[in-house]
């Protein structure tokens, strides 16, 4: 009698299982699969004004997958790479069911270098002391000296900005990346010659908030650098002394 009971029940259950609208049959879904075409890293010449993006090849189950492209630039704004920054691109598939892939290139478009006398354009290394200015301590080292790249950009003129008015030093230095940077700080050449220039309104540090305003800058031709005095007014006041020395 107990395997006739349980033998009913078996079937009971199977039968209620098929027939209850609030259990759904499995569905099979297929994940997109998306690949880079080309390099993951582009470095393209300096004065590049166009870019032919090699793409990439997105698919579901075997056939196209619906593809969206977004260009992120890290330091002066322009979202087409036609122009000296660094470009972060981001290629995300979906399939069906809403799932997503992606995968991410950068493409790098220096400044040319100016002559230092006449144009401050270029790529520079940077090397930083940072001040406290609440108790006058100072820190430099190692991870704070030749950071790899500061970027200014001359954007028309004799107006300039600088891809960070930190220098670097929590993008490279601390490796916190471009998110904990002060990018698009604006500075106008009245004079190279006699180091007369003037300031533009202070920009954000991202990740930690409040200004940095650049206060000083000299220029020396012979040795191909340029100092920068950055105050950044956050939860602790500090000052950067900053020196850029300009690469090939």
């Amino acid at each position: 009698m107990k395997v006739i009971y349980f033998s009913l029940f078996l079937a009971f259950f199977a039968f209620s299982c098929e027939n209850d609208p609030g259990i759904e049959a499995s569905t099979e879904t297929f994940l997109p699969k998306i690949e880079l075409k080309g390099a993951s890293s582009i470095a393209l010449p300096c004065g590049t004004t166009s870019f032919t993006d090699p793409g990439v090849t997105a698919t579901e189950n075997g056939q196209p997958a619906q593809l969206a492209i977004t260009v992120n630039p890290r330091y002066f704004g322009s979202t087409t790479v036609n122009t000296s920054d660094v470009y972060d691109i981001s290629y995300v598939a979906t399939n069906k069911d809403g799932i997503p892939g992606a995968v991410f290139r950068s493409v790098t478009i220096p400044p040319c270098n100016g002559d230092m006398v006449s144009n401050l354009e270029g790529t520079y290394t940077s090397t930083i002391v940072r001040t406290n200015n609440g108790n006058g301590s100072t820190l430099t080292g190692a991870q704070y000296t030749n950071m790899e790249y500061v970027y200014i950009k001359n954007i028309g003129g004799n107006k300039y900005k600088i891809s960070d008015a930190l220098g670097g030093w929590y993008e490279f230095g601390r490796q916190l990346g471009v998110a904990y940077a002060a990018p698009g700080h604006e500075f106008t050449a009245n004079n190279i010659a006699t180091n007369d220039f003037s300031f533009g309104s202070a920009v954000v540090v991202g990740g930690f908030g409040g200004p940095a305003q650049i206060t000083s800058l000299n220029v020396d031709p012979a040795t191909k650098s340029i100092e920068i005095s950055t105050l950044w007014s956050g939860s602790t006041k500090f000052t950067f002394a900053i020196k850029l020395t300009q690469v090939n």
